[in-house]
């Protein structure tokens, strides 16, 4: 590459990816900010990279996107690049501040609302639950909801799953969850099979289902959520188990398109909790 050229690219790679899908005439989906909508089909965007689960292709940077959205040369990327996103002078961003995380404060009282919900309901083992429960990773707050934490890698607290338990079905996230920088895991013994799963009732079912594998949340069908290099840097042989539909397939080809070293491992059923309560005798889903 000619050094003109080179400084060209250099200077044009770093272009956010979502100016170019705006100008590009994309639109965000209104559910997941990670997805966007095209004329070459649906992409899953994580900082820098994108990846077109329909046509099983990806790529990193400004001029790759260029290049997959338009389907045009290098050079004529970053032509466009140059007539569409001029490069502005540097200057100092100030990060945006994020909101503190509010954990929902535990009530003992309400510890039966939560062995309701999730043994007799869900069909979670009681001493499963139970563990959790004084591991203090599971616990029932002022409103009988179930609050599944999310630890960082030195064990912190960096948000929380929340899960109604009463009749209304209710799902939600603790105010300032960094989902990003943690997630929900069933206490395990160290091993080298990780099994990813959309939420934390279905990491607990799936690890009574696979009692070898050690099973985490993604808190979402998230494609490639920050901490996951880590854990691939760390040994381990990623399994992706998310949810049997439309929506999760298609994350779970997204995560494999930047990770290809993980496996698919889908439940038989819609999910892993559905998959546990089919299993368990005498008991029908609820």
């Amino acid at each position: 590459m000619k050094p003109d050229l080179r400084q060209r690219a250099d200077r044009l790679r770093g272009v956010a990816l979502e100016n170019i899908l705006t100008l590009s005439a994309a639109r965000p989906d209104p559910h997941d900010p990670c997805k966007w909508h095209t004329a070459r089909g649906v992409l899953s965007v994580c900082g820098p990279k994108f990846f077109n689960w329909q046509r099983g292709t990806g790529g990193g940077g400004a001029i790759d996107l260029v290049i997959h959205l338009h389907q045009v040369s290098f050079r004529d990327a970053l032509q466009w690049l140059e007539q569409h996103c001029p490069s502005p002078p540097p200057a100092s961003v100030s990060p945006v501040p994020h909101t503190p995380l509010r954990l929902p404060q535990p009530a003992a009282h309400q510890f039966h609302a939560l062995v309701r919900y999730l043994v007799e309901q869900r069909l979670l083992p009681r001493p499963l639950v139970e563990a959790l429960t004084q591991s203090g990773d599971l616990y029932a707050d002022t409103k009988a909801n179930a609050v599944f934490l999310l630890r960082d890698a030195h064990g912190q607290p960096v948000g929380a799953e929340l899960r109604g338990t009463g009749p209304v079905a209710w799902r939600g996230m603790a105010p300032g969850s960094r989902k990003d920088l943690g997630f929900f895991s069933v206490p395990a013994l160290p091993r080298p099979d990780v099994v990813l799963c959309e939420s934390a009732i279905d990491a607990i079912s799936c690890r009574v289902l696979h009692p070898e594998h050690r099973c985490l949340s993604t808190a979402g069908a998230r494609p490639n959520p920050a901490w996951l290099p880590d854990l691939l840097h760390q040994g381990c042989r990623l399994w992706c188990g998310f949810d049997l539909d439309a929506t999760g397939q298609a994350m779970a080809h997204a995560m494999i398109g930047f990770h290809p070293s993980i496996q698919l491992l889908p439940p038989p059923l819609h999910d892993w909790n559905d998959v546990l309560r089919a299993q368990s005798p005498g008991q029908s889903n609820q």
